[in-house]
């Protein structure tokens, strides 16, 4: 389930293009030498993935909290659900449900740093407009976030997390050193399997927690009087 991440992210990083594309195609060049280019690329996508892993460790600190009352299989549920609401809900009532809870002044202040280091000719400031860069909502990252939530531990959703942004990073790389490399229509074709990557990966959760004792895919959990969770992988019956 961790490299569901990376396939996830893999797959759907021409999402990432069509978002994300024009701030990787603006980063400024720092310095005269070639190899100062390239950093400056890879250090702007390492901030990325160092933002995806950190809000990792936050889904994952949720998911946690349910997995130590029990509730392993029901957070696999609950995740895959969460992912198809994440398909289904239109942009407009996402942006609602951020200004609900007030991520969207949150927003205003990213949007405003991000400004601020795009003036600064340094690698350290195209570092750190990857780490705000992946703050910027995105409900690609959403629908990882709810995936990484049924990860085990914090760990796991981290390196779920890392591991979906290690996913879109060699097409993102290559868009930020020139972004006529991906045609037009090659992304549009690409986006639109998205969703349908999503939905697969909503059901191999869900189908995960149903607990169908499907070796690998679906174990069977169970519970044992001293708490711990015994779980039927891969053992043959006698």
């Amino acid at each position: 389930m961790i490299w569901a991440g990376f396939i996830f992210g893999l797959v759907g990083s021409f999402h990432c293009v069509g978002m994300c594309g024009p701030i990787a195609m603006a980063l400024p060049f720092v310095g005269s030498s070639g190899w100062r280019y390239y950093a400056g690329r890879l250090l702007y996508n390492g901030g990325r993935i160092v933002t995806y892993t950190a809000l990792g460790a936050l889904a994952g600190a949720f998911g946690q909290s349910l997995q130590m009352a029990g509730l392993q299989q029901t957070v696999s549920i609950v995740s895959g659900i969460l992912i198809l609401l994440l398909l289904v809900l239109p942009a407009a009532l996402q942006g609602k449900a951020a200004r609900a809870v007030g991520t969207d002044k949150v927003m205003v202040w990213v949007r405003h740093k991000l400004g601020y280091f795009f003036q600064k000719n340094s690698l350290g400031a195209l570092f750190m407009v990857g780490l705000l860069n992946g703050l910027l909502p995105c409900g690609f990252v959403y629908i990882a976030l709810a995936g990484a939530i049924s990860a085990p531990g914090i760990e796991g959703a981290m390196l779920y997390m890392a591991l979906f942004g290690l996913g879109t990073l060699p097409l993102m790389f290559l868009v930020s050193l020139s972004g006529k490399l991906i045609s037009l229509k090659l992304r549009s074709t690409f986006n639109r399997l998205v969703p349908y990557v999503g939905m697969c990966l909503a059901i191999l959760f869900i189908v995960r927690g149903l607990g169908l004792g499907i070796p690998y895919l679906s174990p069977k959990v169970a519970h044992t009087a001293s708490h711990i969770t015994e779980i039927t992988c891969c053992t043959k019956p006698e």
